[in-house]
């Protein structure tokens, strides 16, 4: 029996929203952040208790400020607004530094918040642009966009690559597996930096990867999306046939963002493949996304199952099925399945099932909740746009 759009908001919403509001943010505001100086743990237990790593990384505290900005953007809750100023100024405070002139944000600080790795990370600066689009947004923090600014200037002067795209991190290492990864994030990022200024130099950065991903990350004959390369972007030798069905998820979501922001037909073609493909081999038939699949043949090379790729399923749901009434089955579905095997009532969630879905142990990642948060907010949104 097909399930109806009320049906679907019948079942779900209210799950949806208090997993959210009343459960994760909550927990995490209550035993994740450092309410003396703004910073959120890079990691608790599954009691809730901070677990040390021996890292407290940029990007784990970009990702909380993004999750709680937007949470004050959907709800207007002051709880959050009250919570990410002091998470921004940490972040100011103890990643950004300057070195023989140049500007730029540290990797990570050790457990006691001194200087751990100075490196500067593609894939980190990808959520400096998107927390603080999110951060100014709810904040009219006039710095937010001038920090942005530097990223992006940063970005374009020290890590563009000759061959396009740019480097995984600086100091430049050139013999470093090129990845599509960052330059997704990077994406992400730039939209969120242009819907929050209209800046031209923004949309620049958006047409420009997009111009990286069709030449280079996206496989036509396969309709897959390559996830590693040499330097000049030739798939890499030993895993250029390694794909992630989550990142073929998280680019159908992408693709259609970007198109609202420059209308190229080719956008769309290329997430609806990419949606075919993943739903086609990305499945296991016991339920859940595996990992990685060959990109030629399709036959599954990592059977483990994160919870991320799910959630990006359900982003992806919201933009392209085609009917309403098949995106309420679609996304009805994969809302059971996160719910059943991955959501805990309390806030807590399993990181990682095995083939047979029974959770894998695991702590709670503080760079998780921005892939859940995003995923059940992208479905919220769509229930409330749907009668």
């Amino acid at each position: 029996m097909t399930v109806t759009i009320p049906e679907c908001k019948r079942d779900f919403l209210t799950p949806c929203h208090s997993y959210l509001y009343e459960n994760l943010l909550t927990k995490w505001s209550l035993k994740g952040i450092n309410k003396a100086n703004g910073m959120s743990a890079e990691c608790l237990d599954q009691n809730w208790q901070l677990k040390p790593m021996g890292r407290v990384r940029l990007l784990s505290q970009c990702r909380q400020l993004y999750t709680f900005s937007h949470a004050y953007l959907e709800t207007k809750d002051p709880e959050w607004l009250t919570l990410i100023k002091p998470l921004y100024k940490f972040i100011v405070n103890n990643y950004l530094f300057n070195e023989n002139g140049i500007e730029r944000w540290r990797f990570s600080l050790n457990d006691k918040l001194s200087p751990l790795d100075n490196t500067s990370d593609a894939y980190a600066l990808a959520f400096v642009l998107l927390s603080f689009s999110f951060y100014f947004n709810a904040t009219k923090d006039k710095t937010a966009l001038e920090l942005m600014k530097k990223t992006d200037d940063f970005l374009v002067q020290h890590m563009s690559a000759e061959s396009g795209g740019f480097y995984e991190s600086y100091p430049i290492d050139k013999t470093q597996q090129r990845r599509q990864n960052p330059h997704m994030h990077l994406l992400e990022g730039y939209i969120a930096a242009f819907n929050a200024t209209q800046e031209a130099c923004y949309r620049t950065q958006i047409i420009s990867l997009l111009e990286l991903a069709e030449a280079h990350f996206y496989d036509e004959k396969s309709r897959s999306l390559l996830e590693f390369f040499e330097l000049d972007w030739q798939a890499d030798k030993n895993d250029g046939q390694i794909t992630e069905p989550g990142h073929h998820f998280e680019w159908v979501w992408l693709l259609h963002q970007a198109y609202k922001i420059h209308p190229k037909k080719s956008y769309l073609t290329m997430a609806t493949n990419l949606w075919e493909k993943a739903c086609q081999y990305g499945f296991d038939p016991k339920g859940g996304i595996y990992n990685q699949i060959d990109a030629k043949t399709g036959k599954p090379l990592d059977t483990s199952k994160r919870i991320w790729p799910i959630t990006e399923f359900l982003k992806a749901a919201c933009v392209q099925v085609e009917s309403n009434q098949d995106q309420a089955q679609t996304i009805h579905t994969g809302l059971n399945f996160t719910f059943n095997h991955y959501l805990k009532v309390d806030g807590r969630w399993n990181e990682y099932l095995d083939g047979e879905n029974n959770p894998i142990d695991a702590n709670l990642s503080g760079t998780t909740s921005y892939h859940i948060f995003l995923g059940l907010t992208e479905v919220i949104n769509w229930m409330q746009r749907n009668p």
